[in-house]
């Protein structure tokens, strides 16, 4: 029920945004939204903030802070600790794809899409009913509009290495 609510909230925050123009960034958008904080966070750790900031035409899959509790106990520490880095880089940049991608630009089908890391793919499916899951994580609010891209908010961290494409 937590995570309804939490959910719940992102869309509401994400939803009263959606219909204003284009007035901040991918990360000022997250941050006024106030449930990615962990996300937020894990992006500065990373050295990644900056460039969800200033790189045009991206889509961020974001989870929502509810969807980073669902980790393993200790996982999200242990991620932000200095000699993890390149980990959670990993993790971060399996999260944003190098093009803007929204939910009316997509098939009713399961389609493969490049990340930014590198060697990874994400499946991203939209259903018949016009449902949308990436590697398994339900968008529960879809296109986002920021300055210089798009958001969908999910509820499960994706982690890399974890599907077969």
């Amino acid at each position: 029920m937590r995570i309804f609510k939490t959910a719940a909230a992102a869309v509401l925050s994400l939803g009263l945004m959606a219909g204003a123009a284009n007035a901040a960034n991918i990360v000022e958008t997250a941050k006024s939204a106030g449930v990615f904080n962990t996300l937020l966070a894990a992006a500065t750790e990373a050295g990644l903030a900056d460039a969800l900031a200033t790189t045009d035409n991206i889509t961020v899959f974001a989870p929502t802070d509810d969807a980073f509790a669902k980790l393993p106990e200790g996982t999200v520490e242990s991620l932000l600790k200095p000699e993890n880095k390149d980990q959670l880089v990993a993790i971060l940049t399996y999260h944003v794809l190098p093009r803007e991608l929204t939910s009316n630009q997509l098939p009713g089908r399961t389609i493969p899409v490049k990340t930014l890391n590198t060697g990874e793919l994400l499946r991203v499916t939209k259903s018949h009913s016009g449902s949308v899951t990436v590697d398994g994580a339900n968008v529960v609010n879809a296109d986002i509009s920021a300055d210089n891209g798009v958001i969908h908010v999910i509820d499960t961290v994706l982690l890399p290495g974890t599907n077969a494409h």
